[in-house]
């Protein structure tokens, strides 16, 4: 039978991730993963959350580590209900990171000579669970989307970390855009969202999560395999009966020893298929299940912010100055409403506007020669 190691504080990384790891965050020289081998390395712009050099994201160029995106994590889920989720860091002044799980996997292979084992590492997977279900979850989770280390799906968690949960949403001291009194406003914003949306899927069997799972654990209660309990499920709500659990985003039916996720804030009578989990507006899966709650619906932290206030189409910030620049549906800082080749301030003068990226005439001409 498969073995299963869990480790919250990863020291390893994914072979794919090793170069990019050992540069800092905003440091010079990480290859551009979308270009392939086009752009000379990440040339970091100053305000702008794009490489100077190939005009592609940071999240292409896959800047941060294991560490950084865990105390990112950290830094998010501190000062909310789900604090339980990070642990302080020794020395680190208040610092709290990301306890992620991580799976490890060792299937022995039988062989007429020395054994040898079959390691699978999963970048994340959801905590709390037995071998069994976490297997199951992980199965249900399309294959290119399944964080083993080394793979395209751990490509993908990473870089859905960066666009989904933007650093520079819930931590001012990452952002470029802010005039002197709109930290005050921004932190207020943060900590309204942390008290009244933010959320943290919770993966088990239907009928077993919240109340239902506490209430089993003091029964001491058999495999999480089993029936439902007959007790009310944490919302106040007798447990369905059977052949009566539907996701909520595919309206399909849930068989009983199925793993489901389960968000605190819906109520405990909903429940989602791991790969209906998914952001209301982008479609998106929800990435380590982090979600936001709004009009009865998750959404992921980009757009759950972006239905609230306005979004920099220069720099990627949110903007909380009243006064800002707009065209075509988006907007900008207005000392961000400049030309993506010269800097040129464009407003009152002609500019083109190509996939969001604004150009002064003569840049535009030029591109188009």
């Amino acid at each position: 039978m498969p073995r299963i190691k869990k480790q919250t504080f990863p020291h390893g990384c994914p072979a794919l991730f090793q170069m990019s790891m050992s540069q800092p965050q905003s440091g010079r020289g990480v290859l551009c993963l979308r270009c392939r081998g086009t752009c000379m390395g990440f040339e970091p712009h100053s305000w702008r959350k794009i490489c100077k050099s190939c005009k592609c994201s940071q999240e292409d160029h896959c800047l941060s580590s294991d560490v950084e995106d865990d105390r990112k994590i950290g830094r998010l889920l501190s000062d909310s209900k789900y604090a339980t989720l990070t642990a302080r860091v020794k020395g680190g002044d208040g610092v709290r990171i990301y306890k992620r799980n991580r799976m490890i996997i060792t299937n022995p292979i039988v062989s007429r000579k020395d054994p040898t084992f079959d390691t699978i590492t999963y970048e994340w997977a959801p905590p709390g669970l037995t071998q069994k279900l976490a297997m199951q979850y992980m199965e249900l989770i399309p294959k290119e989307m399944q964080p083993v280390a080394g793979t395209d799906g751990a490509y993908y968690r990473r870089r859905q970390l960066v666009r989904q949960l933007p650093v520079h949403d819930h931590d001012p001291s990452q952002c470029h855009g802010l005039a002197e009194g709109e930290v005050k406003l921004m932190e207020d914003f943060v900590k309204k969202y942390k008290a009244e949306a933010l959320g943290v899927g919770e993966v088990a069997l239907p009928g077993q999560a919240g109340h239902a799972k506490e209430e089993g654990k003091a029964k001491d209660a058999g495999p999480a395999a089993e029936k439902p309990p007959e007790t009310t499920n944490g919302a106040l709500e007798s447990t369905p009966t059977v052949g009566l659990y539907h996701c909520e985003t595919c309206k399909q039916a849930v068989p009983e020893d199925c793993p489901v996720v389960y968000a605190d804030r819906a109520g405990y009578t909903r429940l989602w298929h791991p790969a209906c989990f998914i952001c209301c507006h982008c479609a998106e899966p929800l990435v380590d299940l982090i979600y936001f709650w709004k009009s009865g619906a998750a959404w992921c932290g980009r757009h759950y912010c972006e239905s609230l206030r306005p979004r920099c189409a220069g720099c990627d910030e949110i903007i909380f100055s009243e006064e800002f620049q707009q065209a075509e549906g988006m907007a900008w800082h207005k000392k961000h409403f400049a030309c993506l080749e010269c800097e040129t301030l464009l407003s009152g003068k002609a500019f083109s506007l190509d996939k969001g990226s604004l150009r002064c005439a003569t840049c535009s001409r030029s591109k188009h020669l």
